[in-house]
């Protein structure tokens, strides 16, 4: 957005595409990044119920409170939380109207306080442990390797 902001014509060429092209690439991109998310659970035990419960949860609240506080915010001309401190009403109503951020909060809250101990295999942990580290995988080189041979310059940790 600043490259297109700097160079006038590239800028026109961006605000000249059509609302219904740019509200359908928003579709596919957005359902893009949702997908990969979801795709992050294919490493997890989903027969188990404690991970079903969490996913369960994390997308029922996600739609369902936001839709809460947004229903409150357009009978009532403010959000449920409505204290003295305007700031603070702002930064609570704001991030409690986001879908993905409150489907994020109770689905880390739930995955970090049930029962970790016992299901870091159907957490799909013992996955992620070669990826912790550079050399743990030979695809992290792959993955992680900066554009135009940068990497001779800035040497993985």
């Amino acid at each position: 957005m600043i490259f297109f902001s700097i160079l006038g014509k590239f800028g026109a060429l961006f605000a000249s595409i059509p609302f219904p092209i740019f509200a359908a690439l928003y579709c596919v991109l957005f359902g893009l990044v949702a997908s990969v998310g979801i795709s992050f659970l294919q490493f997890t035990n989903m027969n188990s119920m404690r991970n079903l419960m969490i996913t369960g949860l994390s997308l029922f609240l996600g739609i369902s409170i936001p839709q809460y506080f947004s229903d409150t915010f357009s009978t009532s001309g403010h959000g449920p939380v409505n204290t003295r401190a305007g700031w603070f009403n702002s930064f609570l109503n704001t991030i409690f109207m986001s879908p993905p951020t409150v489907g994020l909060i109770v689905g880390v809250f739930l995955d970090n306080t049930l029962d970790v101990e016992k299901s870091k295999k159907d957490r799909g942990m013992p996955w992620w442990v070669k990826f912790r580290t550079f050399r743990g995988d030979n695809r992290n080189e792959e993955f992680y390797t900066l554009p135009f041979n940068l990497n001779r310059f800035f040497p993985p940790t």
